[in-house]
C-alpha cells in the first residue's frame, strides 16, 4: 500500500512539471540591465494570449491604455538625454521607447498588489509631452499580494515625439 502512494505521488509532482515546463516564465527584471529599477515578481495576466495574433500590419502591438510585459517589436528607445524623469520617485523605472512613427510612447512603468499601471499624456507642447504615471487604487477591503510589476505601457501623442523631451511624473493612484 505504501508503495502505491509513492508511485501516485511522484506521478502527480511529475504531471505538474511537464505542465509547467511549456509554459514561458517572465523575470521580474525590467528590460534595460542597467535601469535602476529593482526587480519584483511580474504577474502574466497582462500578456497578450498566444491565441490573440496582431493584425498586419498593426503600427504597434501594444494598443494605448493596455499594459504588457515586454516592449513592442520595432519600438525605439528614447535616448536619456531626452527624458525627464526628476519628478519620479528613487527606483522607478526610467525607460521610454517609441513607435508608429513616433505618435506612440511605450513606457516602463511600475505597479504593483492589486494596482495597475496607468499613463496619460497630460500636456503636448513644442519642446516637450508630459506624462502622467499613476496607478489604480485597490478595491476597499481587498486583499493584495505586495508584488511589483513593470509593465510597459502606451500612450499616444496628438504628433510624433521628434526632438521634443519626455516629461515623466507620477500622481497618486486612482
Amino acid at each position: 500500500m505504501r508503495y502505491s502512494a509513492k508511485v501516485v505521488g511522484i506521478g502527480a509532482i511529475l504531471l505538474m512539471a511537464t505542465a509547467c515546463a511549456g509554459q514561458d516564465m517572465p523575470t521580474g527584471r525590467p528590460a534595460g540591465g542597467d535601469s535602476a529599477a529593482p526587480t519584483g515578481s511580474v504577474s502574466t495576466s497582462a500578456s497578450p494570449s498566444p491565441s490573440e495574433p496582431v493584425p498586419p500590419g498593426s503600427p504597434t502591438a501594444n494598443p494605448p491604455g493596455k499594459p504588457r510585459l515586454t516592449v513592442p517589436e520595432g519600438s525605439t528607445p528614447v535616448p536619456a538625454g531626452k527624458i525627464d524623469a526628476t519628478a519620479l520617485p528613487a527606483g522607478f523605472p526610467r525607460e521610454v521607447w517609441t513607435a508608429n512613427g513616433g505618435t506612440i510612447l511605450n513606457i516602463r512603468a511600475q505597479e504593483g498588489g492589486c494596482g495597475h499601471a496607468l499613463g496619460e499624456a497630460a500636456e503636448q507642447t513644442g519642446d516637450h509631452v508630459v506624462v502622467d504615471l499613476s496607478e489604480t487604487k485597490a478595491q476597499t477591503g481587498q486583499m493584495c499580494t505586495m508584488d511589483i510589476r513593470y509593465p510597459v505601457i502606451s500612450v499616444a501623442l496628438a504628433a510624433p515625439l521628434d526632438q521634443r523631451t519626455v516629461v515623466l511624473k507620477t500622481t497618486p493612484p486612482k
